[in-house]
């Protein structure tokens, strides 16, 4: 009576979506042999940027890679026709400007498939298919791999929903508070991108993949979720806050933690794969690397990586930015003092990974800049 074994229970459990993708494949791979790698990429409609997600297959030859849609135009057609797209000889692309079709045909890959993944009528990324072999996606063998094709944008989709429903509640109800304190919108779409751009720099000597890369993101603007429980009084007043009123600002951190706890279980997402890099965000992001930081005093590497690098990205976008008791710094100003913070209040990494990468820095600073009232 129970002898037949559903050949898709995996992807009801908690593994992550690498975990599940890597199953996908191997299933496919038992009926075509010749599919060698399946990623994924999404795209950041505020920015343009289509982003690598995850991937399975031998090797990962576009890890941490990032570009404009409108500046690859044949995957922006595929985007334009709704349909996918069909290669069965990648040689046509080997004299390609775009370093993602370069990277591909360096790695040996011979043929593709693209589908586009859409969410209630949006576009939001693609899914690739990749040969070693030329010729082998046949109508035949696309009849059968494009169920998979949708089963993988709809298990991404599922897995990013929830998240987003979540950040959404928790962002909404931190407004109907009004304690917004001085973190405008633009603040928030500048610290998180600085986030992924610090996180996306360690990748490989912090042994990060781009799905905890895009959790970074995600989860970055929450950081000062806590804030929720401090007094307007405190939380709002203009002047230098007394020893006993910055005693209770610290306790946002704190509170940060204790509000996503609850709001984890409401929505029953405390078993999601990466949650707890939402938690350490909350909790842990003023933490010291000299450990004279707070709630805990830790230290160094016993801070995790992802409450350091949103310390560097909030202190830098703090210190660049307008308020009504500050005047906005240079970035010239800016690295300074994150330099002289390095080793003491910050990591240096994540100092360093921030100051290397000025030019993406100020186009991100274009691209959200605040207007006149600093919204």
């Amino acid at each position: 009576m129970f002898d037949h074994q559903d050949a898709l229970e995996r992807l009801d459990s908690n593994a992550d979506l690498i975990e599940k993708l890597g199953y996908l494949h191997q299933m496919l791979r038992e009926r075509f042999p010749f599919l060698d790698r399946i990623a994924c990429a999404i795209h950041d409609p505020k920015t343009d940027l289509l982003k690598t997600f995850i991937s399975s297959g031998p090797d990962t030859p576009l890890a941490h890679y990032q570009a404009k849609l409108a500046e690859s135009p044949s995957l922006l057609e595929i985007v334009e026709a709704k349909r996918p797209r069909v290669v069965n000889d990648l040689a046509i692309f080997r004299f390609s400007q775009h370093d993602h079709a370069r990277k591909i045909d360096a790695a040996g890959y011979r043929a593709s498939y693209t589908m586009p993944m859409y969410s209630r009528g949006e576009f939001f990324g693609f899914v690739f298919f990749n040969s070693f072999e030329k010729d082998v996606f046949t109508e035949e063998a696309l009849h059968q791999i494009d169920p998979f094709g949708h089963l993988i944008s709809l298990t991404i989709i599922q897995d990013l929903s929830a998240l987003r429903t979540l950040l959404a509640s928790v962002k909404t109800a931190r407004d109907m508070m009004h304690a917004r304190d001085s973190e405008t919108g633009s603040h928030l779409d500048r610290m998180s991108r600085y986030a992924r751009l610090i996180a996306r720099s360690l990748a490989d000597r912090y042994g990060l993949n781009d799905e905890q890369i895009e959790h970074i993101f995600v989860f970055s603007p929450l950081h000062d979720v806590g804030k929720i429980g401090i007094p307007d009084g405190i939380l709002l007043k203009a002047g230098k806050l007394t020893e006993e009123e910055y005693e209770a600002m610290k306790q946002h951190a704190a509170h940060g933690r204790e509000l996503i706890d609850a709001m984890l279980g409401n929505f029953d997402l405390g078993q999601q794969p990466h949650i707890d890099v939402l938690r350490n965000i909350a909790e842990l992001h003023h933490e010291a690397y000299d450990g004279s930081g707070y709630p805990h005093g830790r230290k160094g590497d016993e801070i995790p990586i992802e409450a350091r690098i949103v310390a560097v990205a909030d202190v830098f976008d703090a210190l660049t930015s307008r308020r009504p008791y500050k005047a906005a710094w240079s970035n010239d100003e800016a690295f300074a003092l994150l330099r002289q913070l390095s080793g003491a209040k910050l990591d240096p990494d994540c100092v360093e990974a921030l100051i290397a990468n000025r030019a993406e820095v100020e186009e991100i600073q274009r691209r959200f800049s605040e207007d006149p009232l600093g919204a």
